[in-house]
């Protein structure tokens, strides 16, 4: 199984892809210094299967490789990063 997180500016979201399949997505709107993630989505077939671990994970990663925060709105994204504490310090509460 072949998973690839990348963000897709265009259409102002992050995407996984399985197995070049588009398996969900997490969209996001961009703040000065911070990335709003807004909302999360895994197809139903992928679900259970961690999916959405493995998008989250990749777009915190991307977000903090370029020096970036994140607002985590989508209650999933927030969860995630409770339950991961290594990306704690890179958030940010200014959403607005």
């Amino acid at each position: 199984m072949t998973i690839l997180v990348t963000d897709n500016p265009a259409r102002s979201r992050f995407e996984i892809l399985i197995d070049d399949g588009l398996a969900g997505f997490a969209s996001y709107r961009v703040r000065p210094g911070a990335v709003v993630v807004t909302h999360t989505e895994i197809d139903p077939s992928y679900r259970g299967q961690g999916a959405g671990d493995a998008l989250a994970r990749g777009l915190l990663e991307q977000i903090r490789d370029r020096g970036e925060q994140v607002v985590p709105q989508c209650p999933f994204i927030a969860a995630f990063i409770e339950r991961h504490p290594e990306f704690a310090a890179m958030v940010s509460g200014t959403g607005d």
